[in-house]
């Protein structure tokens, strides 16, 4: 340690303007926003490009889907995107339907979902009681259908 270190730990000082920023994690942001043409997919488009940490921009105007990559924050995005186009613009609500356990009850099923898509019901608590089922409570609803061959031959 020299004479040099030692002066610059002695007048070291961390004033309370010098914080230290946190860095926002590189995020994938999906926003469903409905595009009617090829202006309004370019308007939709260069409203986020300029954003600062937006690293990718993707548009895919038969999903109406718009996906932003970059170190953003997600709501900022979404209202900046809603300001900017005048549009209604909504967190992509939509999941493969692999991923929900009973992709097609009431709730989970979208007429207006691409193909291959449902809406996600797995953390939404307003969606039906039968969408977030287990396979025990599905099997006992199930047992007196019309629609199941194997039903209860009672009825």
């Amino acid at each position: 340690m020299g004479f040099l270190d030692s002066v610059f730990e002695f007048f070291d000082c961390d004033w309370p303007s010098h914080k230290k920023l946190k860095k926002k994690p590189l995020q994938t942001v999906e926003i469903k926003v409905k595009m009617d043409c090829e202006g309004c997919e370019r308007k939709v488009k260069k409203s986020v490009q300029g954003m600062k940490g937006v690293t990718q921009v993707e548009v895919n105007p038969k999903q109406s889907k718009l996906t932003v990559v970059g170190y953003v924050d997600p709501d900022k995005v979404l209202e900046r995107v809603r300001h900017r186009t005048g549009k209604k613009v909504e967190f992509w609500p939509y999941v493969p339907y692999d991923v929900v356990p009973h992709p097609y009850a009431p709730g989970a099923y979208d007429k207006k979902a691409p193909p291959g898509y449902v809406r996600n019901v797995v953390g939404d608590p307003q969606a039906g009681e039968l969408a977030r089922a287990t396979s025990f409570e599905v099997k006992y609803t199930t047992a007196f259908s019309d629609e199941n061959p194997n039903a209860c031959v009672i009825m």
